[in-house]
């Protein structure tokens, strides 16, 4: 099995980070290729972000598809063009933000997510309505801590204050990482705040694993059928599928 893990912006430092999360929990005989986008921003943090790393993602899927992989992640918990990536892909494609709010919905009564900027705070929200989690999601609280601070072991404690704060505020049971760069602290925030702690990248990882396991694809009827053929024109030239 062959389980794509694409980092939809270019830091690499990232994909390290997301790779070694994947691979924690990747059965025997699950091979696991991470890769960082070739194109887009360098993180993602706004509306404007998010749509330029889309094309990046795209490629990655498409080729992907050409190299015989069987399912793939979608490592920013904004899940950026998921759902155009399902049209592309043959095998299941699952976004971390999905994976781990239904992950954490299985663990207790309801959940918080702790996430970085403020100003993503409303995109979360979106989120939890797109899968049907606002029943669980009982607070989405941000640290204010830069995508690319993550990398500083500093913020450990500030994160951990910013998860132990909404356990108390939310009466939350469980805790779900709001950004791929904290896919590390799963172990670390456990220990500290005493409640179940879940980062999108592994439960991405199974939830891909599972249903190739079970020797079930994306639907390829209706919405998620392969885009009608069509020209693209400028620098999305070569994203065509005529």
């Amino acid at each position: 099995m062959r389980i794509r893990v694409i980092n939809p912006n270019t830091t690499a430092a990232m994909t390290a980070v997301i790779d070694e999360c994947a691979r924690s929990v990747a059965a025997p005989g699950t091979r696991i290729e991470s890769v960082t986008s070739s194109m887009g921003p360098a993180s993602i943090e706004s509306h404007y972000d998010e749509a330029l790393s889309v094309p990046g993602l795209l490629a990655e899927i498409a080729r992907g598809e050409a190299e015989g992989a069987d399912g793939y992640v979608v490592a920013c918990f904004g899940d950026p063009g998921l759902y155009a990536a399902r049209e592309l892909a043959r095998g299941p494609v699952i976004g971390i933000a999905e994976a781990a709010m239904h992950t954490a919905s299985h663990l207790g009564r309801g959940f918080s997510v702790v996430t970085t900027l403020a100003r993503t705070v409303g995109q979360a929200t979106d989120l939890t309505e797109r899968y049907g989690m606002q029943r669980f999601c009982l607070g989405i609280h941000a640290t204010d801590i830069p995508v690319l601070e993550l990398e500083d072991p500093k913020v450990r404690t500030s994160i951990a204050d910013a998860c132990r704060a909404a356990v108390t505020a939310d009466g939350s049971d469980a805790i779900v990482l709001g950004c791929a760069g904290m896919a590390d602290l799963c172990d670390y925030l456990t220990d500290e705040t005493g409640v179940p702690v879940v980062d999108g990248v592994a439960a991405a990882t199974l939830s891909v694993q599972s249903l190739v396991t079970l020797g079930l694809r994306k639907s390829g009827r209706g919405e998620f059928a392969t885009p009608l053929p069509k020209h693209y024109t400028g620098l999305l030239s070569d994203f065509g599928t005529a």
